[in-house]
């Protein structure tokens, strides 16, 4: 797997991320999702990408998880947020983390 660094940060991820859309949400039973998620670490993939309206919060759920079970700074999880209004505020950035910190 190549690795680069992820904008002008010191972040190295993998060159192929692993996304959340149409498996996680749902789409696929938790034993699949389990295992696509270690087959891609097995591969070298460390980037991750889901968002909170990926099945209503299921793909960040899933992902939860199954990232706990490995050392956090092993991998990068990139998750966006959709809804009524834009994260512009400190207090709403900071309930949105933590909407996704409980699922």
């Amino acid at each position: 797997m190549q690795y680069r660094k992820l904008g002008s940060s010191d972040l190295m991820v993998s060159d192929i991320s692993l996304g959340s859309w149409l498996t996680y949400s749902g789409g696929i039973e938790a034993d699949a999702t389990r295992g696509c998620t270690e087959a891609a670490f097995d591969a070298g993939i460390n980037f991750f990408d889901t968002a909170n309206v990926y099945g209503r919060g299921a793909a960040e759920t899933a992902w939860g998880e199954i990232l706990s079970a490995h050392p956090r700074d092993s991998y990068v999880l990139a998750t966006g947020r959709q809804g009524p209004a834009p994260v512009t505020e400190p207090t709403r950035a900071v309930a949105a983390v933590e909407g996704v910190k409980h699922r």
